[in-house]
């Protein structure tokens, strides 16, 4: 799943009660500033102070705390590489240099018994590294896993707590990022614009056909499927198109906070799905998450209903998807997230899927636009 990453937003993951809040000890303060108080890590920032005469009290600062970070030996973060097709970015990579000597994968396995006492955090970018335990067990400092998106269900939080290792995330980085792009998804697939563009560009387009229309968003009603962070700037945004906005979420927001989207709450998401001309997945993928939508879910919906996704793949019956678009069960569906990621090409040569594919620049990933054939 596309998504836009902010190292300056980290927010720890609980993870076990009981546990040291060891974290922010290892993570520069320019980084590790969401809304936590960083602790002092193991480099010493005090000022170093010498006499001199003529100075106030007889001191002077010698060196800034930046000057004497780097007479330190910075803490080892281990990152699959710097570049290329599943590398850290390099401009990322560079920021990241400021306060941590990095350490690639490659140089890891290559040096297994140095670098193994010097890595004290782990980035995760892009899913990579991956972490098992035999990773784990090699780290005997490691201290931190500073995952680069929102989601961890990509990390065994499980096992990595049992070696008393913090993991942190960016919440609140690619919220807007995430919401403007379920806005675009929603629009884009009520125009039918991947669709349009086909067309438009195809050498055997000879006319349009005058019947060929998309829906209308503007008043229509959009229930949303999971009303944290993101899915209330979605309601914010959706609220400008004078959209009738129902949600189901675990816990109903605050009557304030209702009204000020003009959203309703769906205690059961049943009665959310029968009502809503778009529906938008914003969930995380959890156990209880996993392939919430399937044929029961989508039978439910409006046969003119379009379903949206922008959370994770995972929590879709893609299989039952696939039929209830060949069977017009609902009208589309538009996808910023597959399982697994990307799709099998095998899948694109399947006539069934009548899939059309698009990428789109900016904040976006892979980003599918389904319509049955």
């Amino acid at each position: 799943m596309f998504r836009s990453k902010a190292v300056s937003l980290l927010k720890e993951i609980p993870l076990m009660s009981g546990q040291s809040n060891l974290a922010y000890k290892f993570i520069h303060p320019a980084i590790a500033s969401h809304g936590h108080r960083c602790h002092r890590r193991s480099v010493d920032y005090r000022h170093r102070y010498k006499a001199c005469p003529g100075s106030v009290g007889g001191q002077t600062i010698s060196a800034s705390p930046t000057k004497v970070m780097a007479e330190e030996e910075l803490p080892g973060v281990l990152i699959l590489a710097i570049g290329g097709t599943h590398g850290v970015l390099e401009n990322l990579a560079s920021l990241l240099k400021k306060h941590f000597h990095l350490v690639t994968m490659k140089e890891f396995l290559e040096n297994k018994k140095e670098m193994s006492k010097k890595i004290q955090s782990i980035f995760v970018f892009e899913g990579r590294p991956t972490i098992d335990r035999e990773l784990l067990e090699s780290l005997p400092n490691l201290k931190v896993i500073g995952n680069s998106g929102v989601g961890v269900d990509h990390l065994d939080l499980k096992i990595i707590s049992n070696f008393g290792v913090k993991v942190t995330n960016t919440p609140h980085a690619v919220a807007d990022s995430t919401a403007d792009l379920g806005m675009a998804l929603m629009l884009a697939s009520a125009r039918r614009l991947v669709e349009g563009c086909h067309i438009a560009v195809s050498p055997d387009t000879k006319y349009f056909a005058v019947d060929w229309l998309g829906v209308e968003v503007t008043r229509a009603t959009l229930g949303i499927i999971g009303m944290g962070n993101i899915g209330y700037k979605v309601a914010e945004r959706a609220r400008a198109f004078n959209m009738r906005i129902l949600y189901h979420n675990r816990h109903q927001r605050r009557k304030e906070e209702e009204e000020a989207v003009g959203a309703h709450y769906c205690e059961k998401i049943e009665d959310l799905l029968q009502q809503s001309d778009f529906v938008m997945l914003v969930v995380n993928l959890t156990p209880e998450t996993h392939k919430l939508i399937g044929k029961k879910e989508l039978g439910l919906m409006k046969p003119t209903a379009t379903l949206i996704n922008i959370s994770r793949g995972g929590v879709i019956d893609q299989d039952a998807l696939v039929e209830a678009l060949q069977n017009k069960v609902i009208r589309a569906a538009a996808l910023d997230v597959t399982y697994p990621e990307p799709l099998p090409r095998s899948w694109e040569e399947k006539s069934y899927l009548g899939f059309w594919c698009m990428k789109l620049v900016a904040y976006m990933g892979y980003c599918m636009a389904m319509w049955r054939s």
